[in-house]
């Protein structure tokens, strides 16, 4: 009798739209498991690099020095976070500056838009993959319990042509029902503890970007507001000429 009532038994005596959902549901656990440690590896990787630039950064080196070194792991596509959003704000200050070096709110509002782009950019690869996760929460639940209430209404419906009903004959079908629901719940709440904490994770990395940010736009601001030294006029000579 304990043979029967496996559950590898129970899965596979099933009915075609229980194991559907099932399936569905166990892919549905696979890949957000697959999300989850993908998200948990680029967050950590955000944290790290985040730290790291901030104290290169504030130890002092030259801005345009900074910006040469990154020139060439731009190319390749290997910036982000801090770092990119450092190098689309001196970027367009650069070129702002060159033609509107006489109007320093023109330069600083095109440096703080490059630097809300970059921003947002980063905040677009950092939230991937959360609305999936948050779908999956909130919806594989109702997914396992649409395949039970299926399999037990299964069950009810086989007991209209059995005279004698009896616990024995409902409970392999009410317990392969019940499958789907747990199914549900497994794949929901690794989904749903993810889902908060990496939240959680990117507003606190949003504001150190944010924060970077508006501490590298008032530098460039300061820089905005100082004109270039003009050249000394030459003095005219004090001794007299001579006279022939």
């Amino acid at each position: 009798m304990q043979e029967q009532l496996s559950i590898w038994m129970l899965i596979g005596e099933a009915s075609g739209l229980v194991q559907a959902v099932m399936l569905t549901l166990c892919l549905l656990s696979v890949i957000s498991l697959a999300m989850i440690v993908k998200r948990f590896i680029v967050f950590k990787h955000a944290s790290s690099s985040f730290v790291e630039f901030e104290d290169y950064f504030w130890s002092g080196v030259d801005l345009g020095t900074l910006y040469r070194e990154g020139t060439e792991r731009a190319e390749q596509g290997e910036i982000g976070g801090a770092e990119a959003i450092f190098r689309a704000g001196f970027k367009e200050f650069s070129r702002v500056r060159r033609a509107f070096a006489d109007d320093p709110e023109a330069i600083m509002a095109s440096t703080e838009r490059a630097m809300r782009v970059a921003l947002s950019r980063e905040e677009e690869k950092l939230e991937r993959s959360l609305p999936f996760l948050a779908n999956v929460a909130s919806v594989s639940p109702y997914i396992g319990l649409f395949g039970t209430v299926w399999g037990i209404m299964n069950s009810f419906r086989g007991l209209a042509n059995v005279e004698q009903a009896s616990l024995a004959i409902v409970a392999p079908g009410i317990s392969e029902a019940l499958i789907a629901t747990a199914m549900g719940l497994f794949a929901a709440i690794p989904a749903v503890l993810a889902f908060n904490r990496y939240s959680a994770k990117l507003d606190r990395i949003l504001a150190d970007y944010t924060n970077f940010a508006e501490e590298f736009s008032a530098i460039l601001h300061r820089q905005a507001h100082v004109k270039p030294a003009a050249k000394p006029a030459s003095k005219p000579s004090a001794k007299p000429a001579q006279q022939g």
